[in-house]
């Protein structure tokens, strides 16, 4: 720790430049890198990623190639079985092969960029490197574009919630699945309101459920805020924008903001290391952000294999070979390494070995795991001037993500990114039978028919994960979108006033109101409470200004209530499967499913209508014989036929009405937190349950939790709150998705723009800037984002330059 970082001040020669690159960091840490040639640009780019997070990187790389269990030893074999199955580096192989000159050369520039650091420090490297006794390898272009891979896949993972609903639809039958199916909550907002030219498809999601039923014999997938107003909405005169993404905390910063200019770029904001692109920010002329769309972009396959050659599988055409190849996956403390067979389809890739409980081949197709052009497309962003260049980088993505724009002129748009397919049947909600041309992909929707706004009427744009179109749209983009909660309230805080500064942009970003509380609240008005707590819990409840701050007893009342509700409500139907449903447990699975972010708005709707027939478990017909399909045996690898299950009802409690079910719910929910945090009600405070930790992989042994970690922190908010803090799965912590990054861009006077992300720029403890973040974090202020030069110069704290040879 005592050991000094890689030098940030003075000049240091080295190979592989053409002129002089000056770097000057701000008091906050922040990079301003300027160069004359874009090659030197992106040259410095990696050299300063490196300098402050090469282990950061290194852990980004190998989580994306698949080749963690050689540093991390047995723990870490799950995950890598996972990565290599989808085969980030062998696409990423791909892309470079059929990379542009212009774009390859940027590439390979950052690359060197980082080998010059790791040459120069090989014998002063980051703590996390002596610790566990290895050296990074040099590295290479396919090392970021896989670490892209991985970041576009966790930004788009939805195949879970496929995998989930089909266990449900063969416990419990396809009407079943159906009746607990949520639909987005009526009055919500969606991003693009559906056009008069647009003709709705009226697919019932119970046709869908009995078709993969039939055809499949199931008897047997990241969150954000971003918004942006007009001029005529704004109190500077100028358009505004403000992003705050929201990813699971984690030690150091998933973001790390950095300010590139020279050679046609200038642009600044948030990065991720290991990636030679600004994903979130601005440049002369415009700003954006992001949000996960929920667009479905990965659809599960059921094949069925040749029960005379298991090497073969079912296709359109007839029987066709399984393409195989093995992946040596070496592991820390074994002589050998382990050979993990993968099989693929004309698909993709198969995940069943990683599925428990699954024994048919199922496989996955997505287009990020397709060769794409998206890097190309992020240098496009970082130099777009106007809405058309805007458009035209985005088309380039193979990511499916909300962008909030806005630019100098004052225009404000939205535009979905991404490689969306087009199916020719079914809606995506289950896993297809692979061996039917008819639930193939009919390509992609061109990207000019993706939606997007420009200058809408209201004068802003919002998009916080909620439907993206009304029911007209006339391709399938989801059915798994989050509740609208957290658009309903920006939505209506933008409409509270006519104009908005920056620092109301700010007050929005900690915004820990929710209107899913006030409802669910105002639904409980005929419970009364049968004990003293009881009694005093319903009256903190009634009294409550519904802002689930840290030091809110209501809003621990209400938070513990609400998740026993919703075991309540669902559990009669759902039995076993009602912990992943409603998240009150864990999925036992690699991406977990959107059912818990969705269903919030679903329990409103059912208490409000308050129907008998929920209280009690459905009935499921007793299967036989006929209900066994022979194509889902022949799907089964080993061949075997299968015995069918007998019918079954779900067991989980049932109640004589809704008043007993929510009376039941809220003793229930007092008696938890007796258990947990004693008689005494004053001291329920949200913050004592909901703690922010910011972890580090080697923080997990002790005493090093004591060096890399942070935390905990009493904290706010949950997942329906616009400071969003959602719970993870089983528990109250706030481990699942905060915001990790916020920006608020002024497009008249960019030096009146901030941001900050959580915890720090470096990632050497030792470092002033480890940690430096979290207070300004936790308090809700910013940093200034500085952009023209003499305001860098006047925020000097460090200058290097890079020299060449």
């Amino acid at each position: 720790l005592r050991q000094p970082q890689a030098p940030l001040d003075g000049v240091v020669t080295l190979s592989g430049l053409k002129r002089d690159v000056e770097i000057i960091r701000d008091r906050a840490g922040v990079p301003h890198v300027y160069a004359a040639d874009r090659r030197d640009l992106y040259f410095a780019f990696g050299y300063v990623h490196a300098q402050d997070r090469l282990w950061h990187m290194e852990l980004n790389r190998r989580v994306g190639l698949g080749r963690l269990s050689e540093i991390f030893g047995e723990a870490t074999i799950v995950f890598d079985r996972y990565m290599r199955r989808l085969g980030f580096a062998h696409v990423a192989t791909a892309e470079v092969i059929q990379m542009e000159p212009a774009e390859r050369a940027l590439l390979d520039a950052y690359a060197a960029g980082i080998n010059a650091f790791i040459a120069a420090h090989r014998h002063r490297l980051p703590l996390e490197f002596r610790i566990l006794r290895f050296r990074p390898r040099p590295w290479e272009p396919v090392d970021s574009l896989a670490a892209g891979k991985l970041f576009s896949w966790m930004l788009s993972a939805n195949w879970d919630t496929e995998w989930f609903r089909a266990r449900v639809v063969e416990a419990l039958g396809a009407e079943a699945m159906a009746a607990l199916e949520p639909g987005y909550p009526a009055g919500h907002p969606v991003t693009v309101e559906p056009g008069v030219s647009y003709a709705g498809l009226g697919e019932s999601l119970l046709d869908d459920f009995q078709v993969a039923q039939r055809d499949l014999g199931l008897l047997t997938g990241a969150m954000s805020n971003a918004w942006a107003v007009r001029p005529e909405r704004s109190a500077t005169g100028a358009a505004l924008l403000a992003s705050d993404p929201h990813l699971r905390p984690q030690m150091p910063s998933i973001w790390y903001e950095a300010h590139l200019s020279g050679d046609g770029f200038d642009v600044a904001g948030a990065t991720v290391p290991g990636l030679p692109a600004v994903l979130i920010g601005h440049n002369q002329r415009i700003a954006w952000g992001i949000t996960a769309s929920m667009v479905d972009t990965q659809d599960l396959f059921v094949e069925r294999l040749d029960p005379e050659d298991l090497r073969r599988y079912d296709s359109p055409v007839g029987w066709q070979s399984l393409s195989t190849r093995r992946e040596d996956i070496v592991v820390r403390g074994r002589a050998e390494p382990i050979a993990e067979w993968i099989q693929e389809t004309r698909h993709g890739p198969g995940l069943s070995p990683l599925l428990p409980g699954e024994s048919r081949l199922l496989t996955i197709e997505s287009p990020v795991l397709r060769p794409q052009k998206t890097f190309r497309g992020t240098v496009r962003l970082a130099r777009a001037q106007n809405w058309e260049d805007f458009r035209a980088a985005l088309a380039d993505f193979d990511v499916a993500l909300n962008v909030v724009y806005a630019d100098r002129d004052g225009n404000v748009g939205y535009q979905l990114s991404g490689q969306v397919p087009r199916r020719k049947k079914g809606t995506g909600l289950l896993p297809a039978p692979g061996w039917d041309a008819d639930y193939d992909w009919a390509g992609t929707i061109p990207f000019e028919e993706l939606p997007s706004l420009f200058n809408p009427p209201s004068g802003y744009v919002v998009s916080a994960n909620n439907c993206i179109v009304g029911d007209g749209f006339p391709d399938v983009l989801s059915r798994d979108w989050c509740d609208g909660f957290r658009a309903a309230r920006i939505e209506s805080q933008l409409n509270a006033r006519e104009r908005h500064a920056v620092d109301d942009f700010a007050a929005m970003h900690l915004d820990q109101y929710s209107e899913a509380a006030r409802q669910i609240i105002a639904l409980l008005a005929d419970v009364e409470g049968d004990t003293p707590l009881a009694v005093r819990a319903l009256a903190h409840l009634r009294r409550w200004d519904y802002r689930l701050t840290a030091k809110s007893v209501a809003a621990t009342i209400y938070i513990v209530l609400r998740q026993r509700l919703l075991v309540n409500v669902f559990g009669a139907r759902l039995g076993s499967f009602v912990g992943s449903y409603v998240g009150s447990e864990s999925s036992g699975s690699i991406a977990g499913n959107l059912y818990p972010a969705r269903v919030g708005g679903f329990l409103i709707e059912l208490l409000r209508r308050a129907d008998p027939a929920w209280l009690t478990p459905a009935p499921r017909a007793a299967s036989g014989p006929a209900d066994v399909d022979p194509a889902a045996d022949a799907a089964k690898p080993d061949g075997q036929v299968e015995s069918p299950r007998p019918g079954s009802t779900p067991a989980g409690p049932s109640f004589g009405s809704w008043a007993e079910l929510k009376q039941a719910s809220l003793a229930q929910a007092v008696q938890e937190l007796r258990d947990r945090l004693g008689d005494d009600m004053d001291a329920w405070q949200w913050g004592k349950l909901h703690q922010l930790r910011f972890d580090h992989p080697l923080g997990r042994v002790k005493p090093l939790d004591r060096i890399f970690c942070r935390g905990p922190y009493p904290m706010g908010g949950d997942g329906d709150t616009p400071c969003q803090a959602a719970l993870p799965a089983g528990g109250y912590g706030a481990s699942e998705w905060i915001p990790s990054y916020r920006q608020i861009v002024d497009l008249g006077d960019f030096s009146n723009s901030r941001s900050v992300h959580t915890t720090g720029q470096s990632g050497l403890p030792g470092s002033p800037h480890y940690d430096d973040f979290i207070p300004l974090w936790r308090a809700g202020r910013y940093h200034p984002m500085l952009f023209d030069r003499q305001s860098v110069l006047d925020d000097l704290d460090h200058l290097l330059v890079l020299r060449p040879e």
